[in-house]
């Protein structure tokens, strides 16, 4: 799946939701997801959290085979910047 299909889904998943904080997804050369202002874009900007995380990785991430703790722990995953927006991010997108 491509990024835009992802950000896509991703914007579907925060219909009726609010999202306090931006945070990307930096998958390094094939680009960024950035969930910012309820909107989710492959456009790059300046985030409050960034998570470095390959495509791959991404996807089973976001389809809940990925456990967030479990990848941080694996180094399949790095945050930086505000962890409080990381942490909410389980609220929006389960």
């Amino acid at each position: 799946m491509t990024l835009s299909a992802m950000a896509d889904d991703i914007q579907k998943s925060l219909v009726g939701k609010s999202f306090d904080g931006s945070l990307k997804f930096d998958c390094g050369d094939e680009g960024v997801i950035v969930l910012a202002d309820n909107t989710a874009s492959i456009e790059d900007r300046d985030t409050d959290c960034t998570i470095r995380i390959s495509r791959d990785n991404l996807t089973k991430l976001l389809t809940g085979k990925l456990n967030p703790m479990t990848g941080v722990a694996l180094g399949k995953l790095r945050i930086s910047g505000n962890m409080g927006v990381a942490m909410k991010l389980g609220q929006l997108l389960g």
